[in-house]
């Protein structure tokens, strides 16, 4: 969703050791590390993990697995190994708490097979989304340098002509697919114009990008990893030409930034230009694509909603705080523990991969109250989410990411004012980074 770094902090180790919920496991235990006096949490059922992110439906509606969790699993630990968190403060604390670590070589145990047998792509661990201090602390400072308000200001006339040109489109024609025409190219017209990349093959790169990100989802298939791997080799390539083009051509705009980046003598090295590169470019328009047709789908589901953002538009940026935590475009994050960690009572020990379900927290009853599986755009303490993460990895991003939604949101209630469901939602079977694959509207 946004040039942005945090947000998404998915990772492929996850992704690999989550394939393996498909394997039998072990009867009902108690959770390793529990200390004396807590509840023992069952791992498994007579069904399965309590967490199986295969079971039937699962990509198209998480949120009553998520919230069964909540209630009998707070804390889990898997049968594979890796633990989940899924209530608001644990989550929100864990992202905030300082000494753990994103570095997947941190990790100990049974994921570490399933680790180095997962897809790795070629500028892993090399952006800053992989990075701990004091590492990640010299790359977020470098690109931070580029990817400024007034940067992001820059692009509001971009966005609004984008938007008109895109939805006026859509009110001719009378009826489209909001994914295809509007939630897809328009994140990824702006970051390019961001970026400031060379003429190019956008069809192309669009493409690979939405190849690439499949590795941060569950690949047990020989040829789509092998497809996943051609293309980051070849969005690395192009990655390397568009900035040697750059820097024979600087501008003023965010790729010619990162190359000038400069902090007492330290620039990005050539790796570590294309690691946050490609990181811009696929953060910059996949995640944004969610949230753009996540938010519509959720505004045309919820007529009360819509139209009460119709009477007082002045709600639109509430409304899109109220996007992302009703339906958060990534729905988790990772950190691993280097130090025994308590956890809501519960001891998770050193060296172990804990996913933070950032959907679940955002519809935790404790934080946001007993309709926080509702949508309500006037909700007081929507901005609360913890969809852009905490502490050192926030979205760098967020900003980019909330003046494209509420931009868009306000050119559309008043481009078409007649907006309906035109057919069934098709969603993009991911597990992470998910959302509506195809989105049929009518103009009305």
């Amino acid at each position: 969703m946004y040039a942005v770094d945090p947000v998404y902090e998915i990772d492929a180790a996850l992704a690999t050791s989550t394939v393996a919920a498909n394997r039998p496991t072990p009867g009902p235990g108690t959770r390793p590390g529990s200390p004396e006096g807590t509840d023992a949490m069952p791992a498994t059922t007579s069904a399965g993990p309590l967490f199986d992110p295969f079971a039937p439906g699962f990509t198209d509606d998480p949120y009553p697995q998520y919230a069964r969790l909540r209630e009998a699993a707070p804390v889990y630990q898997h049968p594979i190994g890796f633990w989940l968190l899924t209530r608001y403060d644990d989550v929100s604390g864990l992202l905030r708490a300082p000494g753990l670590s994103v570095e997947d070589h941190n990790v100990t145990g049974p994921l570490v097979e399933l680790r180095e047998s997962g897809n790795q792509a070629r500028t892993d661990g090399l952006s800053m989304l992989d990075r701990d201090p004091p590492d990640h602390t010299r790359l977020r400072k470098l690109v931070s340098r580029a990817f400024t308000p007034r940067s992001v200001q820059k692009l509001r006339p971009l966005i609004t002509d984008l938007a008109d040109d895109m939805l006026g489109q859509i009110a001719r024609a009378g009826q489209a697919d909001l994914v295809e025409s509007l939630a897809f190219p328009l994140p990824f017209a702006v970051i390019a114009e961001m970026l400031g990349t060379p003429p190019a093959d956008h069809a192309r790169i669009r493409e690979l990008t939405g190849t690439l990100v499949r590795s941060l989802e569950p690949v047990n298939d020989p040829d789509v990893s092998a497809a996943i791997m051609a293309a980051d080799e070849e969005l690395a390539s192009l990655a390397a030409e568009m900035i040697a083009w750059k820097r024979r051509h600087p501008a003023d705009d965010l790729l010619t930034a990162l190359i000038n980046a400069e902090d007492d003598g330290d620039v990005l090295d050539d790796d570590e230009l294309i690691a946050q590169t490609l990181l811009l470019y696929i953060a910059g328009h996949e995640t944004t694509v969610n949230l753009l047709a996540g938010g519509t789908l959720a505004l045309l589901r919820n007529p009360g909603q819509l139209e009460l953002l119709r009477r007082d538009p002045g709600l639109i940026p509430n409304a899109v705080e109220e996007f992302l935590r009703y339906d958060s475009p990534v729905q988790a994050s990772r950190r691993i523990t280097l130090e025994p960690t308590e956890v809501a009572g519960t001891e998770i020990p050193a060296g172990a991969f804990v996913m933070l379900s950032l959907a679940a927290a955002n519809r935790d009853e404790r934080g946001f109250g007993p309709d926080a599986a509702e949508l309500r755009v006037d909700r007081e303490n929507a901005r609360q989410h913890v969809s852009f993460g905490a502490g050192l990895h926030h979205c760098l991003g967020a900003s980019l990411a909330r003046l494209e939604a509420a931009i868009t949101f306000e050119r559309m209630l008043a481009l078409l004012p007649g907006l309906a469901l035109a057919g069934e939602v098709r969603w993009n079977g991911r597990i992470n980074l998910r959302g509506p694959a195809r989105l049929p509207v009518a103009a009305g």
